[in-house]
């Protein structure tokens, strides 16, 4: 209840508020434009043709500040075209007029009058039809005693009297009260999606325009940094092991016309060799596509992860529906990653991990009581994890002080 009056005292702000504001911008900047756009011919129209646009700035700056209430969204101001470097008296003055949406802002201004004008006739009769009818049981006595006067029920044919005219009024206040709210939400949602759609729709557009790009920066570096770990760990791990079976290869050769017995020992060595490169080659194959994750989810996936890691997992997946690949292998390789630098840098005696879906939002939360000082920030382990939700829109959230516990939450859009 209470947030729903306060609701209708926002948007009932809006509404009185934005109406002589709305009419005060009409003015100035009707007479600017048409003022500026008859004397533009003699050159005298450009400066105010460019004045008109920054009051229109302006005024659109108040809306947008207006719109964040009404809309519940931070307000988005949009880039406004800047002045070149080294531009001269006039091109400073007319630079108002190279940007789009600072014309964007003028139309809004005059398009916007009948929008409030409705808005604020509408806020009037639903604020005032209940009030006045509310209270007629209070001021009706004395009306009803005026000589010659007709109510409303009696006009209607619904009879006269006192009790008549304060349960007819009762009935109609309550009846507006109900639906009043409603009415005044959508006549002020009416007025600012032209708001939104002329003042912050190209802003909106760019900032999404902006995260797809920082996305698919964040996607190149993760899977570079993915590249560039697979390739450090081959190279360490089984192409030297492969240089060393075939050196073994090579000896046991060598050795089979002369000493047969040393042979065999030398080939035995080769096998157990084989073995664990074969071993190592699994461990990263499952670094890049872990079966377990394609065949059954992240719900084995995670307690394959948790079964394998030295310190002790509290594990708990709430959730076992299957989700985008891409979703999946995101979630997957942070918890990977997460609970490999658990093992070897938090000195921590106990792990939890945690998977929920929220809404639209997988969430997966990782906390251990270990040292901390686990951080985001680049050139540290986290950096890639980061980037790698970053990658199919989601965010990583890193709480973790010097002395512990850390917290780390990812969080990916899986709707």
């Amino acid at each position: 209840m209470r947030s729903l009056m306060r609701r209708v005292l926002l948007d009932t702000r809006y509404t009185l508020v934005g109406f002589p504001t709305t009419l005060i911008g009409f003015v100035l900047m009707l007479v600017g434009f048409a003022a500026g756009l008859g004397t533009s011919v003699v050159w005298i129209g450009v400066p105010l043709l460019a004045g008109t646009l920054m009051v229109a700035r302006g005024f659109a700056d108040a809306e947008r500040g207006w719109l964040s209430d009404v809309l519940g969204r931070p307000p988005v101001r949009p880039r406004y075209k800047p002045v070149p470097e080294g531009a001269g008296r006039f091109r400073r003055l007319v630079n108002p007029l190279t940007s789009g949406q600072s014309w964007l802002d003028l139309l809004h201004g005059i398009l916007n009058l009948p929008f409030a004008i409705i808005a604020f006739c509408l806020t009037i009769v639903f604020w005032a039809i209940p009030l006045a009818a509310l209270t007629w049981p209070l001021y009706g006595i004395i009306t009803s005693n005026i000589p010659g006067n007709m109510e409303l029920p009696e006009l209607l044919g619904l009879g006269d009297g006192y009790l008549v005219n304060a349960v007819f009024y009762v009935a109609l206040g309550l009846v507006f009260a109900l639906i009043g709210p409603f009415v005044i939400r959508g006549a002020a949602l009416v007025r600012a999606g032209l708001g939104r759609a002329l003042l912050t729709g190209v802003a909106e557009l760019q900032e999404r325009i902006d995260d797809l790009a920082e996305g698919r920066a964040a996607a190149v570096s993760a899977e570079a940094n993915a590249l560039r770990k697979l390739e450090r760990d081959i190279h360490d791990g089984p192409q030297q092991r492969l240089v060393s079976l075939a050196m073994e290869l090579s000896r046991a050769q060598r050795q089979m016309a002369k000493d047969p017995d040393a042979a065999q020992a030398t080939l035995t060595s080769a096998i157990s060799a084989t073995r664990e490169t074969l071993d190592e080659l699994r461990a990263l194959s499952r670094g890049i596509a872990p079966p377990i994750l394609s065949d059954r989810g992240l719900a084995p996936a995670l307690a394959a992860l948790a079964g394998r890691c030295t310190v002790p997992v509290d594990l708990d997946v709430q959730t076992v529906e299957r989700y985008q690949a891409a979703v999946e292998n995101a979630i997957y390789f942070v918890c990977a990653e997460t609970l490999t630098n658990v093992a070897k840098h938090s000195r921590a005696t106990i792990c939890t991990v945690q998977l929920v879906r929220v809404g639209n939002v997988l969430m997966l939360t990782i906390g251990d009581d270990g040292v901390g000082g686990a951080h985001v920030a680049k050139g540290h382990g986290l950096a890639g994890l980061a980037d790698r939700l970053r990658a199919v829109d989601g965010e990583l959230t890193v709480q973790s002080p010097d002395g512990g516990p850390t917290l780390i939450v990812g969080e990916v859009p899986c709707g």
